[in-house]
């Protein structure tokens, strides 16, 4: 009955999914791991995680090491207490997004540290790039890459576009600013990841979808 389902699934079908990846001889890799490769074999899945929700850790950490998987994690920097949603529409000013918790740094180093998790940067503030001004959106994406990799001495190679929502311009600085690759929200699966690495689609998987909707 909450707004987001659509972005989320519930943690027993999380295990299902990623048990079945396991067990059907899926690759799980990073997307550094996805931009090295030069011929991507048709098993090969990179899982992402957007935001920096504490559910990451209290639920999927645990799924992903069981099978022996690994998953990007987009962090947005200043993520506590926040409500981003409005900044993309106004009328979800419901508080939901703000109230649900999110991870801490230390829930944050313990996941890098496993080798399950590389981290990704998703801007500053979760900002809507197409309402900002060309120096907050330069802020917004170099910064988070210097922050994160600062905080938790890491090397920090994706952005992914919040709300997916970019211009060309914004491509231009994510390239500039070091980024090796970025995703969208655009639904779909690139032929060549190399040929538009800042352009990346993903497949969302819904909690609205059954499990034969994910197996398609």
């Amino acid at each position: 009955g909450q707004k987001f389902k659509g972005l989320r699934v519930p943690p027993m079908l999380f295990e299902r999914q990623i048990r079945y990846l396991a067990e059907n001889g899926w690759q799980f890799v990073t997307m550094t791991e996805l931009m090295a490769l030069q011929n991507v074999h048709e098993k090969t899945v990179a899982i992402t995680f957007d935001d920096g929700y504490e559910d990451n850790y209290t639920h999927a950490f645990s799924v992903l090491r069981r099978y022996h998987a690994k998953a990007t994690l987009y962090l947005v920097v200043d993520r506590h207490g926040r409500d981003w949603s409005v900044s993309k529409k106004a009328h979800h000013d419901t508080g939901e997004l703000a109230r649900e918790p999110k991870l801490s740094d230390a829930q944050l180093r313990e996941m890098l540290d496993s080798g399950v998790f590389e981290l990704g940067a998703h801007s500053l503030t979760h900002v809507n790039l197409k309402t900002a001004s060309p120096q907050q959106r330069q802020h917004e994406i170099l910064e988070c890459k210097q922050q994160l990799e600062i905080q938790f001495a890491t090397t920090v190679t994706s952005f992914a576009y919040p709300f997916g929502i970019y211009e060309i311009g914004d491509v231009a600085i994510t390239r500039n600013a070091g980024y090796l690759s970025a995703v969208t929200t655009t639904e779909g699966i690139d032929a060549d990841i190399h040929a538009s690495p800042f352009e990346l689609k993903r497949v969302k998987i819904s909690g609205k979808d059954n499990f034969l909707a994910f197996l398609l």
